[in-house]
């Protein structure tokens, strides 16, 4: 087996990137998706959290517009930039609300979702 050089990983490192950002992308627009359908789990969860109901729609679109512009990064790698930072934002306020609500053993979750995005930034 000959050792890899810089141009053999290329294609690797590609592959990995794209399947981290079809994950990242799929994980934020199934967030924003429950949000948007207000399945009961959001809804009890965003009420505890203290988030107003006037700026659920406003999330649900904020993180299914970083989903899709996560995949449009895929081909205009400017835009999937502004998306992961966007989302990285987004997940990162999440968790502060979720910390200024008491709800400590809740911040790990918008923390999970946040991951695969910043594994793509990385990545990119």
């Amino acid at each position: 087996m000959k050792p890899m050089t810089r141009s053999s990983k290329e294609p690797l490192m590609s592959v990995a990137h794209t399947v981290v950002t079809l994950l990242a992308a799929a994980m934020a627009g199934y967030s924003g998706t429950v949000v948007l359908t207000r399945a009961d789990w959001i809804v009890k969860a965003l009420t505890d959290y203290g988030v107003p109901r006037t700026w659920w729609n406003l999330l649900g679109a904020a993180k299914i517009a970083g989903a899709v512009g996560l995949l449009a990064g895929l081909f205009l790698p400017y835009v999937g930039l502004a998306a992961g930072i966007g989302l990285v934002l987004y997940f990162t306020g999440a968790a502060v609300t979720v910390a200024r609500a008491h709800w400590y053993s809740h911040i790990p979750f918008p923390l999970v979702y946040a991951a695969p995005v910043v594994a793509a930034l990385a990545l990119a």
